[in-house]
């Protein structure tokens, strides 16, 4: 089932947590690792400026690296999920290219979401590329999910 742009939303404001540090971005990469099993996907959590956690599975390509950093950028500069932002400019006929955007640097299809903490705004992103997008986007969300889950209440 593909999500609306009202779940989206809701999903965001779900997956804030209260802190996320080396140590968290390295959790997560694990938990994507464990819940990517088998699948051809490259993973990648970074800043704007920093690479924290890459992996490149078995079946994943040069490509999947590529989109996977384009996605990145848009979330980054949106602070909201690619899937998102793509969602958003397609209902409005709107391209990333017509907002200034170079699409050789911009992606806005699914995989790529902020990691957002409370009082601090977006710190980070996590980005899944190789799977449908909507696929994308879910891995990452669950695995964001398991991360707030196991970091204690709150989170």
């Amino acid at each position: 089932m593909i999500p609306t742009v009202a779940d989206l939303v809701a999903e965001a404001a779900e997956l804030e947590l209260l802190q996320f540090d080396e140590t968290a971005a390295l959790r997560l990469g694990e938990i994507l690792l464990d819940l990517a099993k088998g699948l051809p996907v490259v993973i990648s959590i970074r800043t704007a400026d920093r690479t924290l956690f890459h992996a490149a599975l078995p079946g994943s390509t040069p490509m999947n690296d590529l989109w996977a950093r384009r996605k990145s950028n848009t979330a980054l500069k949106f602070q909201e999920a690619s899937f998102l932002v793509g969602m958003r400019n397609r209902a409005k006929g709107e391209t990333l290219a017509a907002q200034g955007l170079d699409p050789a640097e911009h992606a806005d299809h699914g995989g790529a979401v902020p990691i957002r903490v409370r009082g601090c705004g977006v710190v980070s992103v996590a980005t899944v590329s190789g799977l449908p997008q909507a696929e994308d986007h879910r891995l990452v969300c669950r695995a964001l999910h398991s991360l707030k889950m196991t970091t204690g209440p709150g989170e």
